[in-house]
């Protein structure tokens, strides 16, 4: 029985062919359900007991042989046919493209390495919080009516906790448990109930800054605001009209010099070439002292703005819903350099 699988092994050796139907009609020959390695294990028990060691490794030697035969043929049959072999076997099989981040996370980003070359931490706070951190502790007592201008998520089985409506409400928790000087930013998630439109989204992201310290003035704001926007925008012209927040007083919306040179330019100012980008203001009295700070020794300034804001200046999205839709042909053209 030796001499037979000898014989076959004469044969697999002699065989050589570059017909894709000869190739497969000899691997079902030998490597088949019934084929003749099949026959050959079959036959194994019928082999005398001082044969077996030879005759089985024989056996594999056949078996080994057989397959590298149909996997050389193969791969010559393929070459032949323009399939080329892949040198590499790790190799995926198709291009696979890297993946970018998103244009929010981009922005963040950017935004949050501006303000900590310059000194500022980062601090960071629950989205689910209390009546305390978000409303009373920043000048809004109970029935205050800017408390109506946040559009709140309330939790129905307890009106004390809530959707964070900002991130000053980290900046609350940061006082409460550090000691001026204080220079934090904290970028995070919050919520509104709003109407979805091309302009509001129920859920969005902020990133609002803090600093306390001694002697701090309007004027430290302005300075920090300039060094923020010519680093992000590449325009150092801004201007900060009166306005109200009941955390901060005095108050002030910022806007930067965005000109007038294109058709979206007027479309998007307006036709003043000016553009709101955030609110600041010094920090209230009520606020220090509310967060066990004494107002008499320490002064300070605190700025927010909203993260689709800003990315729908810098990449010039229309829409803000774009940003929340996933759309991989939209995402795709956003790189994580600004």
């Amino acid at each position: 029985m030796i001499e037979r699988i000898n014989d076959y092994l004469k044969e697999v050796e002699a065989f050589s062919s570059t017909s894709s139907q000869e190739i497969e009609a000899f691997r079902v020959s030998f490597a088949g359900k019934k084929g003749i390695l099949n026959d050959l294990f079959a036959s194994f028990r019928e082999v005398p007991a001082e044969e077996k060691k030879a005759y089985g490794q024989q056996l594999n030697k056949l078996k080994e042989a057989v397959a590298e035969k149909i996997k050389e043929l193969q791969s010559q049959t393929q070459s032949s046919a323009g399939i080329n072999k892949i040198s590499d076997p790790t190799r995926t099989a198709f291009p696979i493209q890297s993946g970018n981040r998103h244009p929010l996370s981009v922005v963040k980003n950017r935004i949050v390495d501006i303000f900590t070359q310059i000194g500022f931490s980062i601090s960071e706070g629950p989205e689910i919080e209390d009546d305390w951190h978000n409303f009373t502790a920043l000048n809004l007592p109970e029935h205050h009516p800017a408390r109506d201008m946040q559009d709140t998520f309330f939790i129905q089985t307890d009106p004390d906790i809530l959707l964070r409506t900002h991130t000053s409400s980290v900046q609350v928790r940061h006082m409460e448990t550090h000691q001026p000087p204080i220079r934090t930013i904290s970028p995070g998630r919050v919520f509104r109930n709003e109407a979805i439109s091309s302009r509001a989204h129920c859920i969005f992201h902020q990133v609002e800054g803090l600093y306390i310290a001694k002697d701090v003035s309007f004027a430290d704001l302005k300075q920090t605001l300039k060094y923020f926007t010519e680093a992000l925008f590449g325009n150092s012209k801004i201007r900060l009209r009166p306005s109200y927040f009941p955390f901060t007083e005095p108050s002030a919306e910022v806007d930067i010099y965005w000109g007038l040179e294109t058709e979206i330019d007027y479309r998007i100012t307006k036709g003043t070439g000016w553009l709101e980008i955030m609110g600041c203001g010094m920090v209230d009295p009520n606020v220090l002292k509310n967060c066990g700070i004494d107002p008499e020794v320490y002064s300070g300034f605190a700025f927010g703005m909203g993260i689709e804001r800003i990315a729908m200046l810098l990449y010039q999205v229309s829409d803000i819903r774009l940003f929340f839709e996933n759309d991989v042909r939209f995402l795709k053209q956003f790189k994580p350099t600004l």
